[in-house]
């Protein structure tokens, strides 16, 4: 068949499994409503019925300013150890063959499937001073179940797969010529790391810190078990919230529920336009 006479549907890059631009789009756009914007427009509204004083009250109490350092100076920590240790076991399962590989990629996701409420007591059982890991952090003055340093903990467990699953794609499909191109120039292993891997990971490693920040704030079900729920120690904003609500005080919910979501915004936006930046950063320019 002559490419002239060929008709538009059959021409390459014309041909869509999927429905026509405008269908799609409306659907997208009706779906990411309902599930998203009407219930977050909602937690607005709610708010916008506060007065500013009675708002500036209710988000900046004492009690509520403790809750927000430690929920996001805890996920941020959590976070960044996930980055950290999150890409080593990437790196792990990406480049090595060892016995019990399948099963420790299983584990990865354990977090995913685990309920959260399980997860807070088995943290607890562990890390309480009769367990069997804080049996043994006691003696050396460390405490875990019931102080902050425990949320990071538990942060840092539900946070773990989001890291591991964006890098690992990434290793997997890279090129392994320019790594043993640059150890044939003479680059050190550090050398090939830093200037070959690393920039090829950095943005996976952003964007999994993002995830792994993002589900840590708002994770309510692992932490209350290990926090210990101390006003102004170890008291974290979602549990603050739930406390609001069952004190049947929604505007106060919803005003530090827009604060959260506000500030999270925030740190995901910067972390976008950031990984947006390596990307073209690591783009190679154009003769």
């Amino acid at each position: 068949m002559d490419v002239a006479t060929t008709p538009p549907a059959q021409k390459r890059g014309n041909f869509r499994v999927m429905p026509g631009f405008h269908l799609s789009l409306g659907f997208t756009i009706f779906y990411l409503s309902l599930v998203v914007l009407i219930p977050l427009s909602a937690v607005f509204f709610k708010t916008f019925t506060m007065t500013w004083e009675a708002f500036w009250s209710a988000v900046t109490s004492d009690r509520v300013m403790a809750s927000y350092r430690l929920t996001f100076g805890a996920s941020l920590i959590a976070a960044a150890l996930n980055v950290l240790f999150g890409g080593i076991v990437a790196w792990v399962l990406v480049r090595y063959r060892f016995p019990g590989k399948r099963i420790i990629d299983a584990m990865v996701d354990l977090p995913f499937a685990l309920p959260t409420a399980v997860a807070g007591i088995a943290l607890t059982a562990l890390y309480s001073t009769n367990g069997w890991i804080g049996r043994y952090l006691e003696p050396l003055g460390i405490k875990v179940a019931f102080t902050p340093l425990g949320v990071v903990v538990a942060l840092t467990f539900i946070g773990l797969p989001f890291v591991v699953r964006t890098v690992q794609p990434v290793l997997e499909d890279a090129e392994r010529e320019l790594e043993e191109a640059a150890a044939s120039l003479g680059a050190s292993n550090w050398q090939t790391f830093t200037r070959v891997i690393f920039p090829t990971i950095l943005p996976a490693l952003l964007t999994g810190f993002a995830l792994a920040f993002a589900r840590a704030t708002g994770e309510y079900g692992s932490v209350i078990f290990i926090a210990g729920n101390m006003p102004m120690v170890s008291e974290i904003t979602p549990l603050f919230i739930i406390t609001k609500l069952e004190q049947y005080d929604y505007a106060g919910a919803t005003a530090i529920a827009v604060v959260m979501l506000l500030a999270s915004f925030l740190m995901l936006l910067t972390i976008n336009l950031l990984q947006a930046w390596t990307r073209k950063r690591g783009q190679p320019e154009k003769i």
